[in-house]
């Protein structure tokens, strides 16, 4: 095999350094991704062997403590909260996840300095989330368990580096020496078999998951997603804060403002408040913003999510035998 890692005779579980961090079956990891992965998603993910996230990014801090107590309940599985560092409600955030004793927090958008001591100090596994090498590299200087390295193909916040998985692994690979999670890009077994040959030891998956019965996420969106094709997606709002969105009328909106010389605060002004919950959560197709990776364009339908983890796990082992099995 090309990574480091042993895959058991019978195919059942695969070891390596981020099966062993989280004590899991398989090292996919689901996306905490707003509006779409609440406890209903996250527990049936590690219910089926992966590592599920609560996202915490669309959600208020008693929200959140709700959806943690619940997915405590619906499994006993390992799970965690994705929580982006850019929210005003941070402090609250962190709390509950303290108080509610959650084991795994991945962080994102934001410096990991500010936090990363104070979970490991209550016992909590840190991973971080970046786009580059250069802050792989501060991360594990910041003491974090491990990096989710970020391509330009995933969906939603984006990084300004415009690195593709292809090249942004091996990158990080060589910055580092603390386990690597890919993501962007990624939503079959094939696509898991590539970035773990080129240096990661797991993978975390977003949009496949979004196009499952327990995501939050409003079916008219799903839908959507398995509609979407080549270059139905965009990477935009570059001025303002990078994300990936399916073209529609908010998006051309957006297109026109940015041709047009807006400024920040003039794009701020079009976002406005709740424009994801508009479209991704309460169904809006046209003036919603739909967030979704550049790999929805091979996401053909909707199905459980303990159904795609099966689904991914078999055509990585599929791929991982030799000769390869197309």
């Amino acid at each position: 095999m090309l990574f480091e890692g042993k895959l058991a005779a019978d195919g059942t579980a695969f070891g390596n350094r981020i099966t062993a961090l989280f004590g899991i079956q398989y090292p996919i990891i689901q996306a905490g991704m707003i509006w779409a992965s609440g406890w209903r998603l996250a527990s049936a993910v590690s219910n089926a062997g992966g590592l599920g996230l609560i996202g915490a990014g669309s959600m208020y801090p008693d929200v959140l403590r709700e959806h943690i107590q619940k997915c405590r309940q619906a499994t006993d599985k390992p799970f965690g909260v994705n929580l982006p560092l850019l929210y005003p409600d941070l402090e609250k955030h962190v709390a509950v996840i303290l108080e509610e004793k959650v084991p795994i927090v991945f962080t994102s958008a934001g410096n990991p300095k500010t936090w990363t001591a104070r979970f490991k100090e209550h016992g909590i596994t840190v991973v971080h989330v970046v786009s580059s090498a250069k802050f792989a590299r501060k991360c594990q200087e910041a003491g974090v368990d491990a990096v989710v390295a970020e391509g330009f193909e995933a969906g939603g916040h984006n990084g300004r580096e415009e690195t593709t998985t292809l090249c942004l692994i091996p990158a990080v690979r060589q910055a580092i020496t603390i386990p690597l999670i890919a993501a962007g890009g990624i939503a079959t077994g094939r696509g898991m078999f590539a970035t773990m040959a080129l240096g990661a030891e797991g993978v975390q998956i977003g949009s496949r998951f979004v196009c499952s019965p327990e995501a939050s996420s409003h079916l008219a969106f799903k839908e959507a997603v398995v509609a979407a094709g080549e270059g139905d997606t965009v990477l935009a709002l570059k001025k303002l804060t990078p994300v990936r969105l399916i073209k529609n009328h908010f998006y051309q909106q957006v297109a026109e403002a940015e041709a047009n010389c807006a400024t920040n605060d003039q794009l701020a002004d079009l976002l406005g408040r709740a424009r994801a919950k508009r479209g991704m959560f309460e169904g809006d197709m046209h003036e919603g913003e739909l967030e979704i990776g550049q790999v929805s364009s091979i996401i053909g339908e909707i199905k459980p999510a303990a159904a795609i983890v099966a689904e991914i796990w078999d055509e990585f082992k599929n791929v991982a035998s030799y000769p390869f099995k197309y």
